[in-house]
């Protein structure tokens, strides 16, 4: 449903009813001085059709004024103010023909104020009404009479014309007010849903970056705790190392919270490139890296995306192969791609499985957020690769290459 505040804006009359006010008092006065300056009938008469006048002005403006500018107006107040206006009309219409002037100030009311054919009828009494009892009263000539008959005539039917295009103006502000209240609505709904979008969005991106990061560390953290208790008593120096590894890895869950609170790079990115980030995090997992290519520096998403995908990698390695199956990180740098393959020889599994795990959904969608593809290929018994790869810009001065 339309807003009434709204809708009244929509309409041409609602922004310049002082304009009206400007017309109905120029018709009014005008009347009044053809009245007055009239040759027939005499002056007592037309002094008392200009005092019946009168109250039209102060009548517009305790009534009908407010009703102009309604949405719609209040038909029952519309029927009673021009009611009121006709019964202070006709008297002096049918005393003086000059008073029919008026008309043209009475007749858009009606048509903006009431509904078609209740409209219809108060103009055919403004127009016709006049001249019947003009013609009663004074008995005039045939040629009068024809020419006042056929300028009612004449007056009705442009009331008809004008008033059917006023109803088509004010049909097609409503219609326009309305589609104006939906288009807001709508504005406001999809501002609503990008909204929700966008925080959805970046809780999935939260979910994937602690995922990736503290919740893995925290895994291997756990993994070092037990095996720091089957090692004290046969083994401490073992025990002592992966103590080491503990603190190392704590520090780096540190890193990476801290990271992820200030928007910033990952920890093992910040200050380094990607192969030396892929070593450290490959000895943190016993892996090994293999670094083809001329390395160069990338954007800081292809760069992100394949060191979170190897994080999530390694971890499904330790979690699924176990911990002691080797496994090994292959880096190749190309002219338009950057590809990142993380292999183990554990016992393997089938992708096609139901619920096969692995992060295997959240590889993807952050390779898909650059433009880049995941590939994983296993077996039960054959282990896992997991490949990952990125587009990335054509190749920019070479840095060295590595291997």
């Amino acid at each position: 449903m339309t807003d009434p505040g709204t809708a009244r804006g929509a309409h041409a009359w609602d922004r310049s009813i002082r304009l009206w006010d400007l017309y109905f008092a120029i018709a009014w006065a005008a009347t009044l001085a053809f009245v007055l300056g009239a040759a027939y009938p005499g002056w007592r008469v037309r002094a008392v059709a200009a005092v019946l006048l009168v109250p039209l002005v102060p009548w517009y403006l305790a009534v009908g004024r407010a009703l102009l500018q309604e949405d719609p107006p209040d038909e029952r107040r519309a029927l009673r103010y021009l009611a009121g206006a006709i019964a202070l009309f006709l008297p002096s219409a049918v005393l003086v023909g000059e008073t029919r002037l008026i008309a043209f100030a009475l007749i858009p009311q009606c048509f903006m104020t009431l509904r078609r054919h209740w409209a219809l009828v108060a103009v055919t009494l403004i127009n016709l009404v006049p001249v019947v009892g003009w013609a009663l009263l004074w008995h005039p000539s045939a040629k009068d009479l024809f020419s006042n008959s056929l300028f009612a005539v004449v007056t009705f039917v442009f009331s008809v014309v004008i008033g059917s295009w006023i109803i088509r103006i004010i049909e097609q502000s409503s219609e326009r007010a309305e589609l104006i209240a939906e288009l807001d609505a709508s504005r406001h709904e999809i501002s609503r849903l990008s909204a929700a979008h966008g925080a959805l969005a970046e809780r999935e991106r939260l979910s994937r970056e602690i995922h990736d990061t503290l919740a893995q560390g925290f895994t291997s953290l756990l993994m070092l705790v037990q095996a720091v208790e089957a090692e004290l008593e046969d083994d401490v120096p073992q025990a002592r190392r992966h103590l080491a590894l503990m603190t190392e890895t704590a520090r780096q869950n540190l890193a990476e919270a801290r990271a992820l609170v200030a928007g910033g790079a990952p920890a093992d990115l910040d200050g380094a490139s990607l192969p030396d980030a892929l070593r450290r995090l490959a000895a943190r997992h016993d892996a090994v890296v293999d670094v083809t290519g001329a390395v160069r520096a990338l954007p800081a998403g292809p760069e992100v995306v394949a060191l979170r995908s190897c994080q999530e990698a390694l971890a499904n390695a330790r979690k699924h192969a176990g911990s002691s199956a080797s496994v090994a990180i292959a880096l190749a740098y190309a002219a338009d791609a950057l590809t990142l393959s993380v292999r183990d020889d554990g016992c393997g599994f089938d992708p096609a499985a139901p619920g096969g795990g692995y992060g295997l959904t959240g590889l993807r969608a952050r390779a898909a957020e650059v433009g880049g593809t995941t590939e994983v290929r296993s077996a039960p018994g054959e282990g896992t690769t997991v490949t990952v790869r990125l587009p990335v810009p054509p190749a920019l001065p070479l840095l060295g290459s590595t291997s």
